[in-house]
């Protein structure tokens, strides 16, 4: 069985940032993904040998890199170019993660390889844009997500805005919206026969992610401003929010309707709680002192039970309920280990390394982990000789340090 992506060959030119997660899921999903990396700076590179044993555990958690085949590539030298235009006569896909501007002077822009193969999809992923007045300017997720409103939107009521980690506009905006990009061009080109250029920002990928919310509803509806910490989901009310345990642990509750509020009240033993429940008005309001009540009697109250054994009790009761995980526990969920999520995968020299699953599940053509990731430079001779170059020019180009 192979994934649907078995017969696309991606080439990435990216140094570092989320575009390498973009192509970790192409190549779970079957795709051919030749990882090209700028030649080492100051150190020896290209070599292809076998990795330091000492290094190995840091490589094989490197997952955003995994499944794919690495070449170091000079691409300012002339044959570096040749080499690069050789190669994109044979993908399907380019995704580069540069500013603006620099992949045009590498000689690697769309306009450049397009020319050479007319059905590339070339995938470009930078902050702003490839256009606009903020197009040349650097930045980081924080910076995205305040431009696009949502760090505002982050932390308590009457705080400073809480920065999250760089899952937002990184990964889960531009390195999902890039992934459905290339495969609607892809899906594009089945019936154009072009390719195409996919030009994704991380502030433009943070606002569409915003715009599925209530906040941007209301505003664009009725002009209504949210505000940090306040409505429903901000935080302070007894059936959204997240309760200490006592064993210094915590566990979330997200009863946002009536009727699963009831069963939360029910399954504690406190039916007198049921008046802080949820209210139409909620969402615009901040909390009732009544619910705010409710949830200082729920604070004392869950920490009298340790969180394992809240969630015995309560996830059985329809309760809308889940366990604070650290990072350990999330590899020993028996969940999250059914479905796949946390993997071991061999290691030639660890024996099995853990992993994060595929969260995509094909029923026919499923997605599958095809190996760790790659040392660097480490498949250039296997690349080179499948684009038709002979072992002394490989040579030559090793010697010249174009690999």
């Amino acid at each position: 069985m192979t994934g649907p992506l078995a017969d696309i060959r991606v080439l990435e030119l990216i140094e570092k940032g989320p575009g390498a997660h973009v192509t970790m899921m192409l190549a779970d999903m079957g795709a051919d993904v030749i990882k090209v990396e700028p030649p080492a700076r100051g150190r020896e590179s290209g070599s292809g040998g076998s990795p330091a044993a000492e290094h190995a555990r840091l490589q094989a958690a490197n997952i955003s890199n995994r499944g794919k085949r690495s070449m170091v590539l000079d691409l300012k030298s002339s044959d570096g170019q040749q080499i690069l235009q050789r190669l994109v006569q044979q993908v399907d896909v380019v995704v580069e993660g540069f500013r603006p501007g620099v992949t045009a002077r590498l000689r690697a822009d769309y306009d450049a390889l397009s020319a050479c193969n007319s059905k590339l999809i070339y995938c470009s992923l930078s902050g702003y844009g490839q256009d606009g007045p903020y197009r040349d300017l650097p930045g980081h997720d924080i910076n995205y997500i305040s431009m696009a409103g949502i760090l505002n939107l982050v932390g308590g009521l009457g705080g400073p805005p809480v920065v999250p980690p760089n899952l937002i506009a990184d990964f889960g905006g531009a390195a999902l919206h890039a992934v459905c990009g290339i495969v609607m061009a892809l899906y594009a080109r089945c019936r154009t026969g072009r390719g195409q250029h996919v030009d994704i920002s991380y502030l433009d990928s943070a606002l569409s992610l915003l715009g599925a919310t209530r906040p941007i509803r209301e505003y664009l509806s009725e002009g209504r401003v949210a505000r940090r910490g306040a409505g429903a989901l901000g935080g302070s009310f007894p059936y959204y929010a997240v309760y200490e345990t006592r064993d210094g642990r915590y566990i979330s509750v997200g009863c946002v309707e009536p009727w699963l509020w009831a069963n939360l009240c029910r399954a504690v033993g406190r039916a007198d709680l049921l008046d802080g429940g949820p209210k139409p008005a909620d969402f615009h309001e901040s909390a009732s002192p009544r619910q705010l009540e409710c949830r200082t009697e729920l604070a004392a109250l869950f920490r009298t039970r340790t969180r394992d054994e809240w969630f015995e009790l309560l996830s059985p009761a329809n309760v809308c309920v889940g366990k604070v995980y650290d990072i350990p526990e999330i590899f020993d969920d028996p969940h999250l280990r059914h479905r796949g999520m946390v993997p071991r995968v061999p290691h030639p020299q660890l024996g099995e390394v853990a992993q994060i699953g595929i969260a995509i599940k094909l029923s026919d053509t499923p997605g599958s982990i095809r190996g760790l990731a790659p040392w660097r430079g480490q498949h250039a001779d296997e690349i080179l000789a499948d684009l038709g170059y002979e072992a002394a020019e490989i040579t030559r180009f090793r010697s010249n340090r174009v690999i």
